[in-house]
């Protein structure tokens, strides 16, 4: 059996643009397309999985709601890295993130671009 293709999507924008909400629609488009998908969020991408962010983030109305495009794909396999750095300069820690978020360093999100992961920036 073949191995699953690997997507890496890296999103730096936070909840006032509407590129975060295009990041993560893609990130379903590969969970949907049977990818193995790895979000990893730096600078202000950070406050997307921060508890209780999502919920109050919809930023184009003709997508899913940001709680239910985040959920969608940490429910169906997708990981979510946070940038260690990233979190602590906004007082986040392991703590403040939604369950199953892993706070982790670029080597982590790197170990699947070694792999073969293709790769997109946000």
């Amino acid at each position: 059996m073949a191995e699953r293709q690997k997507l890496v999507i890296v999103i730096s924008r936070g909840m006032d643009d509407e590129r975060s909400s295009v990041a993560w629609s893609i990130a379903n488009a590969g969970i949907a397309s049977d990818m193995e998908v790895t979000v990893f969020l730096v600078a202000s991408g950070v406050d997307w999985v921060r508890k209780g962010a999502a919920e109050i983030a919809h930023l184009n109305p003709v997508d899913p709601p940001m709680k239910q495009l985040i959920g969608n794909l940490m429910s169906n396999g997708g990981s979510v890295l946070v940038c260690p750095p990233c979190a602590k300069v906004r007082g986040y820690a392991q703590d403040d993130m939604v369950d199953g978020v892993t706070v982790a360093g670029a080597p982590a999100m790197l170990e699947v671009v070694k792999q073969g992961a293709a790769t997109l920036s946000f």
